[in-house]
């Protein structure tokens, strides 16, 4: 059975960090495409950042760009995000996602990506 699970959210003040994990089980994630969306309340879920299994290259969405970094380590079969300089408007609900393989446009949104983790609340107070 695929399971993605995700840890590591809570509250924290405008200006903290957190780090978010995602642990993989029941597939080889190591040649999969990994992503971080997330869904604010009323919102639509939307792309944070991906990290590709070739060359580990790394994209993010321009709110996030600078202050969040995507790392990956296949052997531990975990999917991480460290967030940094956080501010309100990234209070959401993040999920991690995996894909055998997506390509172009499809890369920046949830149709890309086959396996989901049942998300993990990330709250910034001002």
């Amino acid at each position: 059975q695929v399971q993605l699970v995700e840890s590591g959210g809570g509250l924290v003040q405008a200006g903290g960090s957190l780090r978010l994990s995602c642990t993989t089980s029941g597939r080889t994630f190591s040649t999969d495409d990994m992503a971080w969306f997330r869904q604010a309340p009323g919102k639509e879920r939307e792309f944070v950042a991906s990290i590709k299994w070739i060359a580990s290259s790394t994209y993010y969405a321009d709110s996030v760009k600078g202050r969040f970094t995507i790392s990956r380590d296949n052997a531990k079969n975990t999917l991480y995000v460290q967030m940094n300089s956080l501010k309100p408007e990234d209070t959401a609900v993040y999920y991690c996602a995996a894909s055998p393989r997506c390509s172009g446009y499809a890369c920046y949104t949830v149709n890309g990506y086959k396996y989901w983790g049942q998300g993990t609340q990330v709250t910034v107070s001002s």
